[in-house]
């Protein structure tokens, strides 16, 4: 197939501002900023499992692009400033230090010295926090910072009642980086695998999975990974898996769910038609059609997921529609609420329920959107409100 005039044109918007990366990827101030306490909203520690290689160069960014063959695990404390709005991620500009009145600011980071360290710390917060770990795999073209300050916003406005995990792979950070990217996300199949094991090994109940764009293609391989070994729900440990913006080959999704088998809880592919993103990717894939922005929802939900559409609500990354489930109000809450119910619970809740929810968050909102659930079972519209 061609590529047209106005594809061109999207491909080249992409390539300019794809993904979520700003234009440094310093996470650490150069010196400390102290603000008065009444000015900070919460505290979060992100624990972390990453395939990247410790920052020489610029120690500001903690861990940097390149790849390393085994696993590292740190702890990076984040504040959050009582100014923050509901889907966004206040940062400073450029190399600026954060100012946690205004910004996300990282405090301090933990290193720890292998996996059983690691497992030991993670495990008392999750005991500590009620037996609930929320694993978040970010996608393409994104810096060590990028990936810490998202989960950080995922946990704070979702209100996640468990323990927060960032597995990072190593991203280029680069618009052009889309290959090296695809490799370091490959690379790092039996380390996201080891690393759910882990968890699976404390006291937690649930392990959640949140995998965006193309950590989306990273998720999916561990998890055929584990079905393979006869686990694929980590002891019953397995909780929600949700997909935001998949960057998979709709096909090779299909080949994935039909190793992994159809899901016992609650799996959800969240995919958008306005995906600006996922057109150059399709692009450099061929004008192949990914699954984020798919247009058989029923074709996708026949394979045991739950396909949420969210053609109709609005993004706010700049036009890309890549990231709405982080990023719209709306989605963010109705997320939390989904999020705060465990996911053996959520597995025997009536579909229907989920309308009531959305129709009351959207009068909160404002909204006037959509959003339309596709089950195996049944078609759902949400209305958002307007």
């Amino acid at each position: 197939m061609a590529l047209g005039l106005k594809s061109f044109g999207v491909v080249a918007f992409a390539l300019l501002v794809a993904g979520c990366a700003g234009n440094t990827h310093d996470l650490l101030n150069k010196t400390t900023v102290t603000v008065p306490a009444s000015d900070i909203a919460a505290t979060h520690e992100i624990f972390v499992a990453t395939t990247r290689q410790k920052a020489v160069k610029d120690p500001r960014q903690v861990f940097d692009g390149d790849r390393s063959l085994t696993t590292s695990f740190a702890r990076v404390d984040v504040t959050v400033p009582k100014s923050h709005q509901v889907g966004n991620i206040e940062r400073a500009k450029g190399s600026a230090n954060s100012n946690p009145a205004k910004d996300f600011a990282a405090t301090d980071v933990t290193f720890y010295e292998g996996a059983p360290q690691f497992a030991k710390a993670v495990g008392s917060d999750i005991a500590m926090r009620g037996d609930r770990a929320l694993v978040f795999v970010h996608g393409f073209n994104n810096g060590f910072d990028d990936g810490i300050y998202r989960l950080t916003q995922i946990a704070h406005d979702t209100k996640y009642p468990g323990t927060p995990v960032l597995f990072s792979w190593a991203s280029s950070a680069k618009t052009t980086g889309y290959i090296y990217d695809k490799d370091s996300s490959t690379a790092a199949r039996d380390d996201l695998e080891a690393t759910l094991r882990m968890l699976a090994k404390t006291r937690v109940k649930s392990i959640d999975i949140i995998a965006h764009s193309m950590g989306t293609w990273l998720t999916m391989e561990a998890l055929r990974q584990l079905a393979i070994t006869g686990d694929r729900d980590l002891g019953g440990k397995l909780g929600y898996v949700i997909l935001a913006s998949p960057d998979i080959d709709v096909d090779v999704f299909k080949k994935q769910m039909i190793r992994y088998g159809k899901p016992n809880k609650p799996f959800a592919v969240l995919l958008s038609g306005d995906d600006r993103a996922l057109k150059l990717s399709s692009f450099i894939s061929g004008d192949k059609p990914r699954v984020g922005d798919y247009g058989d929802a029923a074709d996708l939900a026949s394979y045991g997921v739950s396909v949420v559409d969210l053609t109709k609500t609005k993004g706010g990354d700049g036009g890309l529609n890549h990231a709405k489930f982080a990023d719209n109000p709306f989605l963010v809450q109705l997320l939390g609420d989904r999020l705060r119910t465990p996911a053996g619970l959520a597995a025997d809740e009536n579909p229907a329920q989920l309308a009531n929810i959305g129709q009351g968050l959207g009068k909160v909102v404002g909204s006037a959107a959509e959003v339309i659930i596709t089950t195996p079972f049944k078609v759902l519209t949400i209305a958002t409100g307007g």
